[in-house]
């Protein structure tokens, strides 16, 4: 079974695509119709629905998507297989296998990704602001997310940070100073407590934050 791109993933591709009803040329001068959809089944002066351009996106995507999932040879989390499908979606299949950013990624170079996909900013010889923008919302949607999953990776939240000597000594050296300030007294012995029982809670506090995220 094909792997499927996220909501959000498809929600970039709409946005980024746009949508028109009518055949058009796109700023590369290839026919084009719907969100994007090009091919042997636009022609000139061509009318569509609102539904049938939803039908196209997702038939086409379904091309994209097996071309990330059998070219990409690297685990990749929701966000960066949606951004990478945006992309091909974008540039084509063809340009995907050439690309660098692919043989990087391939190479286990995951932080080329975003610096890669910035380079794809130019059409028809012109650097377009509008594929700056996209290029850069790829770039975002690749960095989000904590888990990983693909066709042999089970997904995984990361691990939270532990309770460990090192935290407790951050926690404790400003407390510490604080009650350095401080003279010996009734009033001041109790005002040290408080900062002392007031810092234990808060530590408690974090600690128990921490266990519930690694549930």
């Amino acid at each position: 079974m094909t792997r499927r791109i996220s909501d959000e993933g498809l929600a970039l591709i709409k946005r980024w695509e746009g949508c028109r009803l009518t055949a058009y040329k796109d700023v590369a001068g290839v026919l084009t119709i719907g969100y994007g959809s090009t091919g042997a089944h636009v022609r000139p002066g061509q009318r569509i629905t609102q539904g049938e351009a939803e039908r196209l996106l997702l038939r086409d995507l379904a091309r994209f998507e097996r071309a990330v999932a059998t070219r990409v040879k690297v685990p990749l989390n929701e966000g960066q297989f949606a951004a990478l499908v945006s992309f091909a979606f974008n540039v084509g299949e063809g340009a995907l296998a050439r690309s660098t950013l692919l043989k990087r990624l391939n190479a286990g170079s995951y932080d080329a990704v975003p610096s890669e996909l910035m380079k794809w900013v130019h059409a028809g010889g012109r650097r377009l602001e509008g594929l700056v923008n996209r290029r850069s919302a790829e770039a975002g949607l690749w960095a989000r997310g904590s888990h990983v999953s693909g066709n042999t990776v089970a997904a995984r939240p990361a691990k939270p940070p532990v309770v460990t000597v090192d935290n407790a000594i951050k926690v404790a050296t400003p407390l510490s100073g604080l009650l350095q300030a401080f003279t010996s007294g009734p009033a001041q012995l109790v005002l040290a407590l408080a900062f002392v029982c007031g810092g234990g809670f808060l530590l408690w506090r974090w600690h128990r934050a921490q266990q519930e995220a690694a549930a």
